[in-house]
């Protein structure tokens, strides 16, 4: 059980606080309420881009890293399609200056042509790295136009083009800085050996004199920021074919699913573990042990805020037809739609979530996290009781889902072929 506390400041920053004096360290969490889906067409990529710039140093902290390493901590960042977040832990006596480097960054960011020049650089290089030059790299470059036609999520979070961040000016990332990354459109969360009436006077001082008196707008579902295109229903099957240099073909199969907060949700997450959690689940007893079409396979969704995807993917064996492999993965979506899901079968599953939900409560980090993941989504209770959502699902529940899903008319294929 996560007991914390919640606190707005007059600029409209959230603050939610845990005290948990069984460690000696503290975790600061910073999120943003700015993600791909927020970025113009023809100037993607910019969210990850500030990831890379947030640590690009201030005139008071030329290099963050140093510090946080100086204190015996760690630091990271991480961006998607919804939200960007920067988290801090060290120990806990130095919680001030934890949060000093956060506000610091909040308001004295270094934007100046050098910081983007360089950071421009290294946006290129991991582009190349991760998308370009590694075998299967490209996949998501090349499903995400393939399943979305209107929505952001069409591009991933190092952008559609990767020339849009090459070509960024100062002006664009100014004007994209000033937009999101103030303290209204941010949430702060602090868990550890801290008392939480001094963590509110350290953020009043901090972060207070930020920007101007606002209410709180990093709600994911705020339209003045997130004014998303609606994608529309999918009424025909799309496919792709592609050859690349890699050691083994490869099957992409794609449904469109519910959003987050959508109460089929924890059903649709269910119905992937089903299919592929474990050595005990369908998939990969049927189609990797027993009839050896695969040689790794896997399904997931990607829990967008928006409606989002259901993902089948898979490396298939070399005496194997691709078009053979499809028909395995096929079948065994028609099954788990059109035949009852037994209780066990459903108990297990469930029971594997529960188990990973607590598990991921356990570092100071991971309750940071998850408090400003809740309250973005506008549910922060769920932190603590959305196992019971999973709990309430049926195996009637299942069918519904599973044969709304894995409609024909509603699939996006990719054949991924080695040259």
């Amino acid at each position: 059980m996560i007991d914390y506390k919640k606190y707005i400041l007059s600029n409209g920053l959230t603050l939610l606080v845990m005290e948990d004096s069984s460690t000696p360290l503290v975790s600061v969490n910073t999120f943003y309420s700015v993600g791909a889906r927020d970025e113009n067409p023809s100037r993607t990529g910019f969210a990850h881009l500030f990831e890379h710039l947030m640590f690009g140093g201030t005139s008071e902290v030329p290099d963050f890293d140093r510090i946080v390493t100086e204190m015996g901590g760690e630091s990271n960042a991480n961006t998607n399609n919804d939200f960007t977040q920067y988290y801090i832990t060290v120990p806990a006596q130095y919680l001030e200056t934890a949060l000093w480097l956060e506000s610091d960054r909040m308001q004295n960011l270094d934007l100046s042509p050098k910081s983007l020049a360089v950071q421009q650089s290294v946006v290129t290089e991991e582009y190349n790295f991760r998308y370009i030059n590694r075998p299967y790299g490209d996949m998501w470059l090349l499903m995400r136009p393939l399943c979305y036609k209107v929505h952001p999520y069409r591009w991933c979070t190092i952008g559609a083009d990767i020339r849009h961040v090459q070509e960024a000016t100062l002006n664009d990332v100014e004007a994209f800085f000033n937009k999101y990354y103030q303290p209204h459109n941010a949430i702060i969360a602090v868990a550890g050996n801290v008392k939480c009436d001094n963590v509110i006077r350290l953020v009043e001082k901090l972060f207070g004199g930020i920007g101007q008196a606002r209410i709180p707008s990093h709600s994911a579902d705020n339209k003045e920021l997130h004014n998303c295109p609606v994608e529309p229903e999918q009424t025909e099957a799309r496919f792709l074919e592609v050859e690349r240099d890699v050691p083994a073909d490869a099957l992409y199969m794609a449904y469109p699913i519910c959003g987050r907060v959508s109460n089929e949700m924890p059903a649709t997450d269910l119905i992937s573990d089903i299919l592929s959690n474990g050595p005990s689940s369908r998939m990969y007893n049927m189609l990797v042990k027993e009839r050896a079409l695969f040689s790794e396979l896997d399904a997931y969704i990607t829990g967008d805020y928006d409606p989002g995807l259901f993902v089948i993917a898979g490396k298939i064996r070399e005496d194997v037809s691709i078009d053979d492999a499809r028909r395995g993965v096929e079948e065994e979506l028609q099954r788990i739609s059109s035949e009852l899901v037994n209780e066990e079968e459903l108990v297990k599953v469930i029971n594997k979530y529960e188990s990973t939900f607590c598990y991921s409560q356990y570092k100071t980090l991971d309750c940071a996290m998850g408090l400003c993941y809740y309250e973005w989504l506008g549910h922060p209770e769920w932190i603590n009781d959305e196992p019971k959502l999973y709990r309430k699902v049926t195996p009637d529940d299942i069918l519904r889902v599973a044969s709304d899903i894995f409609r024909p008319t509603r699939q996006s294929v990719m054949y991924y072929k080695r040259k």
